[in-house]
C-alpha cells in the first residue's frame, strides 16, 4: 500500500513538473511552429510574383500638323522599347487619351528586337485583349492587354507592332522618343520578321504608354522620373538609350544585381509644372496621376521640372508659384505612400533658344533651387545644378556637358547627371 502511494506521488510530481516547465519555458513545439510560420511567410514572399512597370512613356496630344495629326490607315507601326526590368510574363498598356474618336487596333504583336525593324526569328507572339486580336479604344481611354507568357530581359529591346486597319484620325503619341519607329506601307505586317515592309520612319512612339512584367518580389524599386526634355533625353544619341534615367537604371542594376530595379521615364519635352501647351503637353500637376502615380508598382519619384515655367514665354517669374506647384506634387506623391526626390534646375545662361533666358528668370531659378535644397519637403535632393554648372561661371552649363544650345546636356552630361544620384537613396 505504501509502495502504491509512493508511485502515485511520483507520477503526480512528474506531471506537475512537466506543466511547470511548460509555463516557465515554452515548449519546443511552439517555437518550431513559429519558425515554420515565419519560414512559410518568407518563402511565400520570395516566390510571390508581382507586376511592375518595366518601361513607360507619357502620352501627348497630337500636333496641329505632321504625322500625329494625319494619323494612320491600313498601316503597321513598329516601335522599339528598352525595358528596365525582367519578367516571365508581359502586358502592354495603350492610350487613346488625346483622340476625339475611337481607335481600332486590328492586330498587335510583340517580339525581341534584332536590329532596325527586324525581329529575332521565332520570338514573335500575338498580343490579345480579352482573348481577341482586335480592340477598339474609346476616346480618352486607356487599355491593357492580356498577360502573355513572354520572357522580358532587362535592357534587351522589344518590338511592339500595331496594325491600324481604319483611319485613326489625329493620334495620341510621344513626340521625343529618341528611338526610331518604323511605319509600313499598306497592310498588316505585325508578323513580319524582316524590315522590307517598313518604308518610313519617325522618332516618336504612338499609343504605347507602358510595358509591365510579372516578376518575383525581390525588394527592388520602381522609380518614376517626372520631368521635361532633360529627362526625356533631348539631344542624346538616337537609339542608344543614353537618357539619364536609362543610365540610372544601369547603375542600380550594377550596384544591386540581386534586386529588380526599374526606372520609368515620365519626361515630356518642353513640359511645365503650371501651364499646358499644345506642343509640350498638359502641365505636370494635371498629368501626375496618369503618368506617375498609376505606374505599376511605383515606389519612388524623381522630380526635375520648372525650368520651362521660367524660360517659356510668357515667363513665370514668381518663384513662389513654381514652389507651390512642387509642394503640391510632393504632397500628392506622399499621399500615395511613395517617396519623392527633387533635382535642382540646371544652368541656362546664354541659351541659344530665343527669349528663353532672362536675368529675372535666373533669379527665380536660384530661388527655386535654394528652396529645393533647404525646404525639407522632399525625401532627398539631387543637386544636378551643382554637377552640371561651369566651375568658372555657375550660371552656365559646363562646356563638356553641353549639347550645343547651352540648355540641354549631351551624352556625357546625362552620364554625369545619373552619376550624381546617390544610389543609397533606393537601397531599402
Amino acid at each position: 500500500m505504501l509502495r502504491l502511494k509512493m508511485l502515485i506521488l511520483i507520477v503526480v510530481a512528474s506531471l506537475l513538473l512537466g506543466v511547470t516547465a511548460a509555463f516557465a519555458n515554452p515548449t519546443n513545439s511552439s517555437s518550431v511552429q513559429k519558425d515554420e510560420r515565419e519560414t512559410k511567410i518568407t518563402n511565400k514572399s520570395e516566390n510571390q510574383l508581382n507586376w511592375i512597370g518595366a518601361w513607360s512613356t507619357s502620352p501627348q496630344p497630337p500636333y496641329e500638323n505632321g504625322i500625329s495629326q494625319e494619323g494612320f490607315e491600313n498601316q503597321t507601326v513598329r516601335m522599339i522599347v528598352h525595358p528596365h526590368a525582367s519578367g516571365e510574363q508581359v502586358r502592354l498598356r495603350f492610350s487613346n487619351a488625346f483622340n476625339s474618336q475611337p481607335l481600332t487596333f486590328g492586330k498587335v504583336s510583340i517580339a525581341l528586337s534584332k536590329s532596325g525593324a527586324e525581329t529575332i526569328p521565332d520570338s514573335q507572339e500575338h498580343v490579345t485583349f480579352s482573348g481577341e486580336d482586335s480592340i477598339t479604344i474609346p476616346p480618352g481611354a486607356e487599355v491593357i492587354s492580356d498577360p502573355l507568357d513572354f520572357e522580358v530581359i532587362d535592357d534587351q529591346n522589344l518590338v511592339v507592332s500595331v496594325y491600324i486597319p481604319e483611319a485613326s484620325g489625329p493620334t495620341t503619341w510621344h513626340n521625343l522618343s529618341r528611338q526610331t519607329s518604323y511605319i509600313s506601307g499598306s497592310g498588316d505586317h505585325t508578323e513580319a520578321i524582316d524590315e522590307s515592309a517598313f518604308t518610313d520612319t519617325d522618332v516618336s512612339w504612338f499609343w504605347l504608354s507602358g510595358v509591365d512584367v510579372l516578376t518575383k518580389k525581390n525588394h527592388g524599386r520602381v522609380i518614376v522620373t517626372l520631368g521635361d526634355s532633360i529627362t526625356d533625353g533631348h539631344s542624346s544619341t538616337i537609339d542608344a538609350n543614353l537618357r539619364w534615367p536609362d543610365i540610372l537604371d544601369d547603375r542600380l542594376d550594377e550596384e544591386y544585381p540581386n534586386k529588380n530595379f526599374s526606372v520609368l521615364n515620365a519626361g515630356i519635352s518642353g513640359n511645365k509644372i503650371l501651364r499646358d501647351s499644345p506642343v509640350y503637353g498638359v502641365n505636370a500637376l494635371a498629368r501626375l496621376n496618369r503618368d506617375v502615380l498609376s505606374q505599376t508598382g511605383a515606389t519612388d519619384v524623381i522630380l526635375l521640372e520648372g525650368i520651362n515655367d521660367i524660360g517659356h514665354i510668357p515667363h513665370t517669374l514668381d518663384s513662389e508659384k513654381i514652389i507651390a506647384g512642387m509642394e503640391q506634387i510632393a504632397s500628392q506623391v506622399h499621399s500615395k505612400g511613395l517617396r519623392i526626390y527633387a533635382g535642382t534646375l540646371l544652368p541656362f545662361r546664354d541659351t541659344t533658344i530665343k527669349g528663353y533666358f532672362t536675368e529675372e528668370g535666373e533669379l527665380v531659378r536660384q530661388e527655386v533651387n535654394e528652396w529645393i535644397r533647404t525646404s525639407g519637403v522632399f525625401d532627398g535632393v539631387i543637386d544636378f545644378d551643382k554637377v552640371m554648372q561651369d566651375p568658372e561661371n555657375p550660371e552656365k552649363l559646363r562646356a563638356e556637358y553641353d549639347a550645343g544650345d547651352h540648355l540641354h546636356p549631351n551624352d556625357a552630361g546625362y552620364q554625369a547627371m545619373a552619376d550624381a544620384i546617390d544610389l543609397t537613396l533606393f537601397r531599402h
